[in-house]
Protein backbone atom coordinates (compact mmCIF):
# COMPACT_ATOMS: atom_id res chain seq x y z
CA UNK A 1 0.00 0.00 0.00
CA UNK A 2 0.91 3.48 -0.89
CA UNK A 3 0.81 5.81 2.16
CA UNK A 4 2.90 9.01 1.16
CA UNK A 5 1.23 10.49 -1.29
CA UNK A 6 1.88 12.69 -3.09
CA UNK A 7 5.45 12.10 -3.68
CA UNK A 8 8.56 13.31 -5.91
CA UNK A 9 11.04 11.29 -7.02
CA UNK A 10 14.44 12.29 -8.50
CA UNK A 11 16.86 9.96 -9.60
CA UNK A 12 20.03 11.42 -9.47
CA UNK A 13 22.60 11.49 -12.89
CA UNK A 14 25.56 8.75 -11.77
CA UNK A 15 27.22 5.86 -13.41
CA UNK A 16 27.60 3.08 -11.09
CA UNK A 17 30.15 -0.23 -11.81
CA UNK A 18 29.40 -2.91 -9.39
CA UNK A 19 31.25 -6.00 -9.22
CA UNK A 20 34.76 -7.95 -8.90
CA UNK A 21 37.79 -6.66 -9.48
CA UNK A 22 35.87 -3.65 -10.88
CA UNK A 23 38.69 -1.17 -10.27
CA UNK A 24 40.48 -2.21 -13.26
CA UNK A 25 37.89 0.22 -15.13
CA UNK A 26 39.53 3.17 -13.57
CA UNK A 27 41.52 4.63 -16.54
CA UNK A 28 38.54 3.67 -19.22
CA UNK A 29 36.06 5.99 -17.06
CA UNK A 30 39.09 8.41 -16.42
CA UNK A 31 39.08 8.58 -20.15
CA UNK A 32 35.67 8.54 -20.75
CA UNK A 33 34.88 11.68 -18.18
CA UNK A 34 38.00 13.64 -20.60
CA UNK A 35 40.69 13.32 -17.32
CA UNK A 36 44.11 13.48 -18.56
CA UNK A 37 45.71 14.96 -15.50
CA UNK A 38 44.51 12.59 -12.55
CA UNK A 39 44.25 13.52 -8.78
CA UNK A 40 44.44 10.66 -6.26
CA UNK A 41 43.09 11.10 -3.21
CA UNK A 42 43.13 8.60 0.09
CA UNK A 43 43.63 8.61 3.40
CA UNK A 44 46.76 7.12 4.83
CA UNK A 45 45.60 3.24 5.07
CA UNK A 46 45.05 2.87 1.17
CA UNK A 47 48.17 4.35 -0.21
CA UNK A 48 49.14 0.89 -1.28
CA UNK A 49 45.69 0.64 -3.11
CA UNK A 50 46.13 4.42 -4.41
CA UNK A 51 49.75 3.34 -5.84
CA UNK A 52 48.03 0.08 -7.90
CA UNK A 53 45.32 2.59 -9.38
CA UNK A 54 48.45 4.88 -10.09
CA UNK A 55 50.08 2.11 -11.96
CA UNK A 56 46.66 1.53 -13.77
CA UNK A 57 45.97 5.18 -14.76
CA UNK A 58 49.65 5.29 -16.59
CA UNK A 59 50.16 8.59 -17.84
CA UNK A 60 47.18 10.04 -16.63
CA UNK A 61 47.98 10.08 -12.84
CA UNK A 62 49.40 13.46 -12.47
CA UNK A 63 49.77 13.48 -8.60
CA UNK A 64 48.52 11.64 -5.34
CA UNK A 65 47.81 13.09 -2.12
CA UNK A 66 47.02 10.87 0.88
CA UNK A 67 45.98 13.14 3.79
CA UNK A 68 42.52 12.58 3.98
CA UNK A 69 40.35 13.35 7.34
CA UNK A 70 37.10 12.35 8.90
CA UNK A 71 34.89 15.16 8.82
CA UNK A 72 36.10 16.88 6.00
CA UNK A 73 38.58 19.74 7.66
CA UNK A 74 38.81 23.23 5.69
CA UNK A 75 42.37 22.97 6.23
CA UNK A 76 42.82 19.60 4.72
CA UNK A 77 40.88 20.45 1.30
CA UNK A 78 43.06 23.51 0.94
CA UNK A 79 46.23 21.58 1.05
CA UNK A 80 44.83 18.99 -1.40
CA UNK A 81 42.96 22.07 -3.48
CA UNK A 82 47.21 23.32 -3.81
CA UNK A 83 48.16 20.05 -5.20
CA UNK A 84 45.34 19.90 -7.40
CA UNK A 85 46.15 23.57 -9.41
CA UNK A 86 50.11 23.06 -8.98
CA UNK A 87 49.69 19.45 -11.00
CA UNK A 88 47.10 21.17 -13.11
CA UNK A 89 44.58 18.38 -12.32
CA UNK A 90 41.32 18.27 -14.25
CA UNK A 91 40.47 15.10 -12.60
CA UNK A 92 39.72 13.18 -9.06
CA UNK A 93 40.27 9.26 -8.13
CA UNK A 94 38.87 8.71 -4.74
CA UNK A 95 39.81 5.68 -2.91
CA UNK A 96 38.68 4.92 0.71
CA UNK A 97 35.56 5.79 3.44
CA UNK A 98 33.47 8.55 3.92
CA UNK A 99 36.89 11.07 4.37
CA UNK A 100 38.15 10.52 0.84
CA UNK A 101 34.97 10.82 -0.55
CA UNK A 102 34.23 14.09 1.69
CA UNK A 103 37.88 15.62 0.16
CA UNK A 104 36.89 14.42 -3.44
CA UNK A 105 33.77 16.43 -2.64
CA UNK A 106 34.96 19.64 -1.27
CA UNK A 107 37.88 20.05 -4.00
CA UNK A 108 34.78 19.38 -6.51
CA UNK A 109 32.57 22.05 -5.05
CA UNK A 110 35.06 25.05 -5.55
CA UNK A 111 36.55 23.22 -8.57
CA UNK A 112 33.79 21.73 -10.60
CA UNK A 113 36.26 19.09 -11.78
CA UNK A 114 34.52 15.32 -12.53
CA UNK A 115 35.23 12.29 -9.61
CA UNK A 116 35.36 8.80 -9.46
CA UNK A 117 35.17 7.01 -6.26
CA UNK A 118 35.99 3.51 -5.22
CA UNK A 119 34.74 3.17 -1.89
CA UNK A 120 36.26 0.79 0.64
CA UNK A 121 33.93 0.68 3.72
CA UNK A 122 30.00 1.00 4.21
CA UNK A 123 29.79 4.70 4.25
CA UNK A 124 27.44 5.68 1.28
CA UNK A 125 28.62 9.08 0.92
CA UNK A 126 29.94 8.35 -2.65
CA UNK A 127 26.25 8.06 -4.13
CA UNK A 128 24.61 11.71 -2.75
CA UNK A 129 25.23 15.39 -3.41
CA UNK A 130 25.91 15.88 0.14
CA UNK A 131 29.02 17.53 1.77
CA UNK A 132 29.58 17.90 5.25
CA UNK A 133 32.65 19.81 6.30
CA UNK A 134 34.44 21.13 9.57
CA UNK A 135 35.77 24.24 10.61
CA UNK A 136 36.10 25.70 14.04
CA UNK A 137 34.57 22.63 15.44
CA UNK A 138 31.47 23.12 13.71
CA UNK A 139 30.72 21.28 11.14
CA UNK A 140 28.04 22.04 8.28
CA UNK A 141 26.55 20.44 5.56
CA UNK A 142 24.87 21.31 2.40
CA UNK A 143 23.43 19.81 -1.15
CA UNK A 144 24.73 20.78 -4.15
CA UNK A 145 24.81 18.96 -7.52
CA UNK A 146 28.47 20.28 -7.83
CA UNK A 147 29.44 17.75 -5.28
CA UNK A 148 27.84 14.46 -6.95
CA UNK A 149 30.69 12.12 -8.51
CA UNK A 150 30.22 11.00 -11.91
CA UNK A 151 31.53 7.38 -11.84
CA UNK A 152 31.08 5.09 -8.55
CA UNK A 153 33.06 1.81 -8.87
CA UNK A 154 32.38 -0.40 -6.67
CA UNK A 155 34.79 -3.53 -6.19
CA UNK A 156 33.75 -6.18 -3.68
CA UNK A 157 37.32 -7.19 -3.71
CA UNK A 158 38.41 -3.43 -2.10
CA UNK A 159 36.26 -4.23 0.55
CA UNK A 160 37.50 -7.79 1.83
CA UNK A 161 40.32 -6.34 4.23
CA UNK A 162 38.27 -4.00 5.89
CA UNK A 163 38.85 -4.82 9.24
CA UNK A 164 35.96 -6.57 10.97
CA UNK A 165 35.11 -3.86 13.65
CA UNK A 166 35.55 -0.93 10.74
CA UNK A 167 32.51 -3.28 8.89
CA UNK A 168 30.40 -3.42 11.74
CA UNK A 169 30.37 0.14 12.07
CA UNK A 170 30.44 1.08 9.01
CA UNK A 171 27.64 -1.18 7.91
CA UNK A 172 25.85 0.29 10.58
CA UNK A 173 26.21 3.66 9.63
CA UNK A 174 24.52 2.40 6.05
CA UNK A 175 21.42 1.21 8.08
CA UNK A 176 21.12 4.71 9.52
CA UNK A 177 21.17 6.41 5.90
CA UNK A 178 17.67 3.73 4.99
CA UNK A 179 15.95 3.89 7.99
CA UNK A 180 15.98 7.86 8.32
CA UNK A 181 15.03 7.40 4.67
CA UNK A 182 12.15 5.69 5.15
CA UNK A 183 10.51 8.60 7.75
CA UNK A 184 11.98 11.48 5.94
CA UNK A 185 10.05 14.73 5.34
CA UNK A 186 10.33 13.46 1.27
CA UNK A 187 10.13 10.24 1.69
CA UNK A 188 8.31 8.04 -1.54
CA UNK A 189 7.89 4.51 -2.40
CA UNK A 190 10.75 4.05 -4.46
CA UNK A 191 12.99 5.11 -1.47
CA UNK A 192 11.38 3.01 0.45
CA UNK A 193 11.78 -0.05 -1.16
CA UNK A 194 15.51 0.72 -1.66
CA UNK A 195 15.55 1.50 2.52
CA UNK A 196 14.06 -2.01 3.20
CA UNK A 197 16.12 -4.09 0.94
CA UNK A 198 19.25 -2.22 1.45
CA UNK A 199 18.70 -2.91 5.70
CA UNK A 200 17.66 -6.58 5.30
CA UNK A 201 20.72 -6.88 3.18
CA UNK A 202 23.25 -5.42 5.95
CA UNK A 203 21.72 -6.93 8.89
CA UNK A 204 21.79 -10.52 7.49
CA UNK A 205 25.66 -9.65 6.09
CA UNK A 206 26.64 -8.14 8.83
CA UNK A 207 27.38 -10.92 11.42
CA UNK A 208 28.48 -13.15 9.24
CA UNK A 209 31.33 -10.84 8.33
CA UNK A 210 32.13 -10.90 11.92
CA UNK A 211 32.07 -14.33 11.73
CA UNK A 212 34.04 -14.96 8.92
CA UNK A 213 35.69 -11.59 7.65
CA UNK A 214 36.49 -13.82 4.44
CA UNK A 215 32.84 -14.57 3.59
CA UNK A 216 32.85 -12.98 -0.16
CA UNK A 217 29.04 -13.33 -0.35
CA UNK A 218 28.48 -11.94 2.92
CA UNK A 219 30.95 -9.22 1.80
CA UNK A 220 29.03 -8.60 -1.78
CA UNK A 221 25.64 -8.60 0.57
CA UNK A 222 26.86 -5.77 2.76
CA UNK A 223 28.48 -3.49 -0.60
CA UNK A 224 25.11 -3.74 -2.04
CA UNK A 225 23.08 -3.16 0.53
CA UNK A 226 25.59 0.21 1.11
CA UNK A 227 24.97 1.07 -2.50
CA UNK A 228 21.27 1.06 -1.72
CA UNK A 229 22.03 3.14 1.72
CA UNK A 230 23.60 5.58 -0.30
CA UNK A 231 21.20 5.87 -2.54
CA UNK A 232 18.42 6.59 -0.16
CA UNK A 233 21.08 9.03 1.81
CA UNK A 234 21.03 10.94 -1.84
CA UNK A 235 17.58 11.50 -2.42
CA UNK A 236 15.83 11.82 0.58
CA UNK A 237 16.27 14.43 3.54
CA UNK A 238 17.69 12.89 7.03
CA UNK A 239 16.49 13.69 10.53
CA UNK A 240 17.25 13.66 14.10
CA UNK A 241 20.18 10.89 13.78
CA UNK A 242 22.36 12.55 11.59
CA UNK A 243 21.80 15.81 13.18
CA UNK A 244 23.40 14.37 15.77
CA UNK A 245 26.14 12.86 14.47
CA UNK A 246 27.48 15.36 12.55
CA UNK A 247 26.89 17.53 15.55
CA UNK A 248 29.37 15.04 17.86
CA UNK A 249 31.83 14.43 14.89
CA UNK A 250 32.15 18.36 14.25
CA UNK A 251 32.41 19.00 17.72
CA UNK A 252 34.44 16.19 19.72
CA UNK A 253 36.29 15.03 16.36
CA UNK A 254 34.79 11.80 17.32
CA UNK A 255 35.13 8.59 14.60
CA UNK A 256 31.84 9.02 12.10
CA UNK A 257 30.86 5.42 11.72
CA UNK A 258 31.22 4.33 15.44
CA UNK A 259 29.15 7.52 16.26
CA UNK A 260 26.27 6.99 14.24
CA UNK A 261 26.28 3.05 15.29
CA UNK A 262 26.00 4.08 19.23
CA UNK A 263 23.08 6.74 18.26
CA UNK A 264 20.55 5.28 15.86
CA UNK A 265 19.28 2.73 18.38
CA UNK A 266 18.21 5.58 20.59
CA UNK A 267 17.56 8.40 17.89
CA UNK A 268 14.99 5.74 16.49
CA UNK A 269 13.78 4.86 19.43
CA UNK A 270 13.10 8.81 20.22
CA UNK A 271 11.14 9.02 16.61
CA UNK A 272 9.22 5.76 17.05
CA UNK A 273 6.27 7.06 18.54
CA UNK A 274 5.51 9.70 15.85
CA UNK A 275 6.09 7.08 13.25
CA UNK A 276 4.18 3.55 13.76
CA UNK A 277 3.94 2.85 10.27
CA UNK A 278 7.66 2.58 9.74
CA UNK A 279 7.89 1.07 12.62
CA UNK A 280 5.78 -1.76 11.33
CA UNK A 281 7.48 -1.82 8.01
CA UNK A 282 10.71 -2.56 10.16
CA UNK A 283 9.25 -4.70 12.59
CA UNK A 284 8.04 -7.04 9.56
CA UNK A 285 11.33 -6.53 7.70
CA UNK A 286 13.54 -7.79 10.21
CA UNK A 287 11.26 -10.21 11.90
CA UNK A 288 11.57 -8.22 15.64
CA UNK A 289 8.91 -7.05 17.68
CA UNK A 290 11.38 -4.14 18.96
CA UNK A 291 13.49 -2.91 16.43
CA UNK A 292 15.88 -0.40 18.47
CA UNK A 293 16.71 -3.05 20.60
CA UNK A 294 17.72 -5.48 17.64
CA UNK A 295 19.96 -2.55 16.32
CA UNK A 296 21.11 -2.43 20.31
CA UNK A 297 21.87 -6.03 19.97
CA UNK A 298 23.60 -5.90 16.51
CA UNK A 299 25.78 -3.55 17.88
CA UNK A 300 27.19 -6.12 20.39
CA UNK A 301 26.86 -8.66 18.26
CA UNK A 302 29.46 -6.77 16.05
CA UNK A 303 31.58 -5.12 18.87
CA UNK A 304 30.69 -1.66 18.33
CA UNK A 305 31.28 0.71 21.10
CA UNK A 306 29.06 0.78 23.68
CA UNK A 307 28.36 4.30 24.10
CA UNK A 308 29.58 7.61 23.18
CA UNK A 309 31.90 7.86 26.40
CA UNK A 310 33.84 5.32 24.92
CA UNK A 311 34.70 7.17 21.71
CA UNK A 312 36.20 9.97 24.03
CA UNK A 313 32.79 12.20 24.14
CA UNK A 314 33.39 14.36 27.65
CA UNK A 315 30.34 14.12 29.77
CA UNK A 316 29.31 17.71 29.68
CA UNK A 317 29.27 17.67 25.89
CA UNK A 318 25.87 16.02 26.01
CA UNK A 319 24.41 19.71 27.04
CA UNK A 320 26.16 21.24 24.06
CA UNK A 321 25.23 18.91 21.51
CA UNK A 322 21.60 19.46 22.34
CA UNK A 323 22.00 23.44 22.11
CA UNK A 324 23.72 22.90 18.75
CA UNK A 325 21.30 20.11 17.75
CA UNK A 326 18.15 22.50 18.77
CA UNK A 327 19.58 25.83 17.35
CA UNK A 328 19.71 24.94 13.97
CA UNK A 329 17.75 21.60 13.72
CA UNK A 330 17.48 19.29 10.84
CA UNK A 331 13.43 18.39 10.38
CA UNK A 332 12.12 15.47 12.35
CA UNK A 333 9.22 13.75 12.43
CA UNK A 334 9.37 14.15 16.47
CA UNK A 335 9.61 17.48 17.94
CA UNK A 336 12.66 18.38 19.29
CA UNK A 337 12.35 18.70 22.82
CA UNK A 338 15.68 19.77 25.18
CA UNK A 339 15.34 17.20 28.08
CA UNK A 340 14.21 14.06 26.24
CA UNK A 341 17.27 14.81 23.63
CA UNK A 342 19.39 14.90 27.22
CA UNK A 343 17.93 11.55 28.38
CA UNK A 344 18.87 10.23 24.36
CA UNK A 345 21.99 11.45 24.91
CA UNK A 346 22.69 10.58 28.12
CA UNK A 347 22.10 6.79 27.44
CA UNK A 348 23.67 7.16 24.29
CA UNK A 349 26.90 8.43 26.18
CA UNK A 350 26.37 5.88 28.86
CA UNK A 351 26.00 2.97 26.94
CA UNK A 352 22.31 2.14 27.75
CA UNK A 353 19.58 0.59 26.06
CA UNK A 354 17.68 2.64 24.12
CA UNK A 355 14.17 3.30 25.65
CA UNK A 356 10.61 4.58 23.65
CA UNK A 357 8.81 6.69 25.23
CA UNK A 358 5.21 5.38 25.47
CA UNK A 359 3.20 8.39 26.71
CA UNK A 360 4.23 10.66 23.29
CA UNK A 361 1.33 11.71 21.12
CA UNK A 362 2.02 10.65 17.59
CA UNK A 363 2.33 13.26 14.86
CA UNK A 364 5.34 14.94 12.95
CA UNK A 365 6.91 17.92 14.49
CA UNK A 366 10.06 20.39 13.04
Amino acid sequence: MISNLPFVYEALPMRVLFGVGTRSSARDEALRLGMSRVLILCGPAHEGVAGEISRELGDLHAGTYAGARMHTPVEVTEQALALARERRCDGIVAIGGGSATGLAKALALRTDLPQIVLPTTYAGSEMTPILGETKGGVKTTQRSAKVLPETVIYDVDLSMDLPVHLSGVSGINAIAHSVEALYARDANPIVAVLALESIRALVNALPAICADPHDRAARTGALYGAWLAGICLGAVGMSLHHKLCHTLGGSFDMPHAETHAVVLPHALAYNAPAIPEVMARLRDALGVDDVPAALYNLNRAIGAPRGLRELGMPEDGIDRCVELAVANPYWNPRPLERAQLHALLTRAYLGDAPSIDLSVNQGAGS
